[in-house]
């Protein structure tokens, strides 16, 4: 037992400080930008395409806030402004597929899929559900009732102020990831090592097939869509080393997850400003599916294809 504990945890340092080296940097940078004329500069910018999307000006400052922090920065900006439930909806669905763009999508691009597709996809997928939802929803003109939920942000004076908050808050990102990852990669280490994943992997292998996926993709799946992008990245990462997933898997999981992941906790965190959240959960599920089918099937037609004018070749080659 002591022995499973120990490689565990030396697991889950060894991935704490693989993703820390990341989500340090790159906490801190942001949050230092959030004081600078930089974000004021790029909401400025986005400002126009609002109208494009439904959204008044304002929807610029959690759109830019959320991406570059996370959904609770996007949360806290919605509610310091007046908007509509259907632009409280807009943004929800918009930040549901593209939030903590930097961080989650550095973190799941160690798994080896390219950073550019990760990005090109959540924010693909946020401008396409914003501008349906804008074209299709005709209702939600009402003012949106924010409940219990405040903003409430203390502002740091001084540029010491400002880069003493940014080291507090990278460093306790990363702490918190250790308080999360550790445990949960001693837990895994202990249902590795008892045939539990096995026993899980085969219940979900049905499923897998279904997105186009070998079994051994399932403990990623769950993972990401039960914790997230950036803490489930751990267990893709070690399901790559350990699982022997295929890049293709992978790449097929990650196109998933990036279009629905922490789907408890990212769609509960709504309820608060007041809109229906069953819709929210809904649009991301089957987007999610939809998309990764769409792409398993192009993927596999392409292979085969190649796998074809490959014998061929060699066919003629031997016949010569």
């Amino acid at each position: 037992m002591s022995g499973i504990v120990y490689r565990g945890f030396q697991q889950g340092m060894t991935t704490t400080w693989t993703l820390g080296k990341v989500i340090f940097p790159i906490t801190l940078l942001i949050t230092i930008l959030q004081f600078t004329p930089v974000l004021p500069w790029i909401i400025e910018m986005l400002t126009p395409v609002m109208g494009l999307l439904g959204l008044s000006g304002e929807a610029a400052v959690p759109l830019v806030l959320g991406n570059s922090l996370n959904l609770y920065a996007g949360i806290a900006a919605i509610v310091s402004f007046d908007f509509t439930v259907k632009e409280v909806f807009i943004l929800a669905v918009m930040l549901s597929f593209s939030h903590n763009l930097f961080i989650e999508s550095a973190v799941a691009s160690k798994v080896g899929v390219s950073w550019w597709l990760i990005v090109g996809i959540r924010v693909g997928l946020a401008l396409l559900g914003g501008l349906l939802i804008n074209l299709l929803w005709h209702g939600g003109a009402e003012q949106a009732q924010y409940g219990l939920i405040k903003s409430a942000d203390t502002v740091p004076v001084g540029w010491g102020e400002i880069a003493l908050q940014g080291m507090q808050t990278a460093l306790m990102a990363v702490v918190q990831l250790g308080l999360i990852v550790i445990p949960l990669m001693i837990i895994m280490q202990f249902m590795r090592e008892k045939g539990w994943l096995a026993m899980l992997s085969n219940k979900l292998a049905p499923s897998m097939r279904f997105l186009g996926m070998e079994k051994n993709t399932s403990m990623t799946m769950v993972a990401g869509l039960t914790i997230g992008l950036a803490y489930g990245a751990g267990l893709m990462i070690q399901a790559v080393k350990e699982d022997n997933v295929s890049k293709k898997d992978m790449s097929l999981a990650l196109i998933f997850l990036v279009a629905c992941h922490a789907v408890v906790e990212d769609t509960l965190i709504f309820i608060p400003l007041g809109i229906p959240v069953w819709p929210l959960l809904l649009i991301r599920l089957v987007t999610a599916i939809l998309l990764t089918m769409t792409i398993a099937i192009i993927w596999n037609r392409l292979e085969k294809k190649k796998r074809k004018e490959t014998n061929q070749h060699e066919h003629s080659y031997n016949t010569f």
